[in-house]
């Protein structure tokens, strides 16, 4: 990019005027190419702070996966029917209900039957139920509060609130991030993911349960996105995606870790067991508290935003760890921030992007690239899971399955980049992600309409099997494209609005996540048309990706001029462009010898010429000598 800016600025202007005399460069605004090699690059000052933003993602992991286990389904019992229940007799086996991801299935006396029929009433009738839990807790917030049957949908509102309150979370600390800058915002949250994560263990019911999830998930949103945000502002172009990767890593090293710190916090004897899960899970961020001295605003922000009094001291302070000497630096960064210290800083709203040209339709496709990698990843693992394996092996299998499709989804994800650029990588994803769905929508119908019409069985067992491949297939690559959509909003994003803009892509990935308990919620009705209609967006998806720069290597952008210059390569080399500009061997040297009145005639006659050549032949024999003659009349030859 930069070398784009330096060839359109030796360029003459297209009008023909040339300014009276050549501006200075300006040193400030390319903090990539000139502030940061000043003060010793990606230094030893950089690289601590970058460790300091990856310690946080592993307690981020714990959070985020918290619901696998704090509203786990239980399997329930029924040992005490209502008295005046007239189906039931004393002699007659508890009736047990599987709990699990899916619909309620009710199983007695060998059989199973659906959510709406009599038998699920006449267990919904029970007066005393006997939960047990297969995820490694004892007891969780369903079996706390007896959350089945007509209880059974507050579940799920837990589930939305937690989500809901991440949505918000983006949308409003992404504003924040932008107008108060990285550091407040990461020590608000902070400070408010301790009070409320940890008064969500002190829940008396549901509801007061749900509300404070919601605000957890706010704060945790407010985090995750100053994390990164400084995360990728710390660092050159040639260190920001591995940097972010290992990020990635931890994250996904939560998640399998997470079953084992429940199993650890079973069985405490003055607190429920999900109680002291979350408790543990959030007090790790209490490690974060001296971040409040320890970590410093955003250098690149501080320029942009034309902090430049703070950004003096932060320069000197960096130079300082880097142990870079200020007072022979050739580069002239800070005689020319001298020079700057009378401005007074100006903010820009994420409202602002509307104004654009290019960048607003970038962020537009990456949001929609998130939103429809989050949502059809819920569909790949709803088809993944095996209705007729065991509770116990059904939750733990999936888990996992899912926690190493993660983790071979970011070992993938590293050479793929680094071959393909971001654009190449996320296009190829997409691609993956829609074959798989359109072969796993199209492929077993065909397998069950066309072939083994006879042997229901070995069709049965094709058509799982393929479902599977396909579902991991779509699970991998469909993680990839999310994690490289938001990736890629970061690097395209100018830092005076990366915050709002990175807080679209993530909301939009939330909103994603949210079609899995909506889902849940309906008992799955309308599956096969809700992955049908993330199918038909991974198509359009790969149309608009086309669109889309190509980041790898340049610099960040600071403002929205910036912002603009990030632009889609054209198909042709520069040095092709300029041969087909190029004058061709025709004279032309009479042209200017014309009559005006002779020029108006050939091009009437041209145009009667074009006419007649669009009719029919015999029409335009009889007629082709009166149109022209009515051309040169009306030309006055």
């Amino acid at each position: 990019m930069a070398a784009g800016r330096t060839e359109a600025q030796d360029h003459p202007p297209e009008n023909g005027f040339t300014p009276l005399e050549n501006p200075v460069p300006r040193l400030l605004p390319h903090i990539d190419g000139t502030v940061l090699p000043s003060l010793g690059g990606f230094g030893k000052h950089q690289k601590q702070l970058v460790v300091l933003t990856w310690i946080p993602a592993l307690f981020i992991g714990f959070s985020q996966f918290s619901d696998y286990f704090l509203l786990a389904q239980p399997n329930g019992t029924c040992v005490q029917p209502l008295a005046n229940d007239s189906n039931w007799t004393v002699g007659s086996p508890p009736v047990t209900v599987t709990g699990g991801g899916h619909a309620l299935q009710v199983k007695g006396n060998g059989t199973e039957e659906g959510y709406g029929d009599n038998s699920v009433f006449m267990l919904c009738s029970c007066k005393e139920w006997r939960l047990e839990l297969q995820t490694g807790l004892s007891q969780n917030v369903v079996t706390k509060w007896n959350l089945v049957c007509d209880s059974a949908w507050k579940v799920h509102i837990a589930k939305f609130s937690m989500l809901v309150g991440s949505i918000f979370g983006y949308l409003v600390m992404g504003v924040m991030a932008d107008w108060f800058g990285r550091h407040p915002v990461l020590i608000l949250s902070v400070l408010f993911m301790l009070v409320f994560g940890l008064s969500v263990a002190f829940s008396v019911n549901v509801t007061m349960f749900s509300t404070l999830r919601f605000f957890e998930g706010f704060c945790l949103a407010g985090l995750a996105l100053s994390l990164y945000v400084l995360r990728i502002e710390l660092c050159l172009p040639g260190w920001r995606f591995s940097m972010t990767m290992v990020a990635s890593f931890l994250m996904v090293g939560g998640q399998l870790l997470m079953p084992g710190v429940a199993a650890l916090c079973r069985n405490w004897p003055d607190r429920d067991d999900w109680q002291v899960l979350q408790i543990v899970i959030i007090s790790p961020f209490v490690l974060m508290l001296p971040y409040v001295w320890i970590f410093p605003e955003s250098l690149r922000w501080l320029l942009a935003t034309q902090h430049y009094r703070r950004s003096k001291a932060m320069m000197l302070h960096i130079a300082k760890k880097n142990q870079v000497d200020m007072t022979t630096e050739p580069s002239g960064v800070l005689a020319e921030l001298e020079q700057e210290l009378h401005k007074k800083p100006q903010r820009t709203c994420i409202v602002k992007m509307m104004s654009t040209r290019n960048l607003w339709k970038n962020i537009v496709v990456l949001c929609v690239n998130s939103l429809t990698g989050y949502g059809i990843h819920h569909c790949f693992a709803r088809s993944m899971m095996d209705p007729e394996a065991q509770p116990t092996a059904l939750c733990h299998a999936d888990y996992y399955t899912m926690a190493g499709i993660a983790v071979a989804t970011c070992l993938a994800l590293c050479p793929m980049v680094g071959l393909m650029g971001r654009r190449g990588g996320l296009l190829t994803f997409m691609i993956i992600t829609a074959l798989a769905s359109l072969l796993q929508l199209g492929l077993l119908n065909l397998i069950g309409k066309y072939s083994l019409r006879h042997d229901i069985v070995l069709r049965d067992s094709l058509n799982r099997k393929f479902s599977v491949a396909f579902s991991i297939i779509g699970m991998f690559s469909s993680h990839a494209v999310s994690t490289l959509s938001i990736f890629f909003c970061a690097e395209i994003t100018p830092t005076v609005i990366r915050g709002g803009g990175l807080g679209l892509v993530l909301a939009s990935a939330g909103f994603g996540m949210l079609t899995a308990p909506i889902m849940e919620l309906h008992n799955q009705k309308g599956y096969f048309l809700h992955h049908v209609i993330f199918a038909c967006c991974t198509l359009l998806c790969i149309i608009c990706l086309l669109l889309l720069p190509e980041p790898r290597g340049q610099p960040l952008p600071e403002s929205l001029a910036d912002g603009e210059t990030f632009t889609r390569q054209t198909l042709l080399h520069p040095g092709e462009q300029h041969l087909l500009l190029a004058k061709t061997d025709r004279d032309y040297s009479r042209v200017h010898d014309t009559p005006l009145h002779l020029s108006a005639t050939g091009g009437a006659t041209v145009a009667a010429a074009t006419a007649l050549a669009a009719v029919p032949a015999s029409y335009s024999l009889a007629t082709g000598g009166e149109v022209i003659g009515n051309c040169a009349i009306a030309n006055g030859v």
